[in-house]
């Protein structure tokens, strides 16, 4: 167990400087310590729920989230959540027989990942250029909203990835009048009970390793602060393009191969 401590410490210390969510490093991560996909993508829905727990209280006592938003995608990526995991347990007779479907869906969000990182900062400069109005009122924007956590619901649980910088990156182009910090902490408040929700969904699959999880939180979660605190000293311009190349290196071993 020293050995996933470990791996949760530098993956921690890797999300606290950079920010990249981190389902895009664990799963793959546990997938080369040889662990099945299944308890691989469990495992770490367990562990993304509990890390990103406690920046949703932090965002909240700052009041970055738009609750109104979050609370949107909520309502359409729990269910989605729920009914991906009914549809796993009816359709395949046990996690092995759709491993494949998981590695796939995994490959295709990695990809998704490392394409809104190395755009995110083009889609900033592009998005401050226009002027949206007032479309963030508009009715038929909740159901864009709806639809969005319904997909979003959908692939986080097949794969345990896209919580975060994908969510992040749809909410830009939605709003792109929100701070960077409004917009960081609403994907949080939507990712936190999307997170949950998708590990109680593999949990009642089976696909829940606790020992494990235990022993990837022991080394993250202050890895994830000593990474936040030193993330200002660090240069990030090497690291999102080497993160970003990475992923989507990973991304197409899962998704093609």
């Amino acid at each position: 167990m020293l050995l996933y401590t470990a791996t949760g410490a530098l993956i921690g210390l890797i999300v606290g400087i950079t920010g990249v969510g981190g389902g895009a490093l664990m799963t793959p991560a546990l997938l080369f310590f040889g662990f099945p996909a299944h308890i691989a993508i469990g495992t770490d829905l367990w562990y993304a729920a509990v890390t990103k727990t406690s920046g949703l209280f932090a965002h909240h006592r700052k009041k970055h989230i738009r609750w109104d938003i979050a609370l949107n995608m909520t309502l359409g990526s729990m269910p989605a959540a729920i009914l991906t995991g009914l549809a796993l347990s009816i359709w395949f007779e046990n996690p092995e027989s759709y491993a494949s479907v998981l590695k796939t869906a995994l490959g295709f969000m990695l990809i998704i990942t490392a394409t809104a990182l190395i755009f995110r900062s083009r889609i900033v400069k592009a998005l401050g250029k226009r002027n949206p109005g007032k479309t963030e009122r508009n009715p038929a924007f909740s159901l864009r909203l709806l639809l969005t956590g319904a997909i979003l619901g959908v692939l986080v649980t097949l794969s345990s990835v896209g919580a975060g910088a994908v969510g992040t990156a749809v909410l830009m182009v939605l709003y792109p009048r929100l701070l960077p910090k409004q917009i960081v902490g609403t994907d949080i408040a939507h990712a936190v009970p999307l997170t949950f929700i998708a590990g109680v969904v593999h949990l009642y699959l089976g696909n829940v390793d606790f020992a494990l999880l235990a022993a990837l939180l022991l080394g993250s979660i202050p890895a994830i602060n000593i990474g936040a605190a030193i993330s200002g000293s660090i240069p990030s311009k090497y690291l999102h393009p080497t993160l970003a190349g990475l992923l989507l290196v990973l991304g197409m071993k899962y998704a093609i191969f």
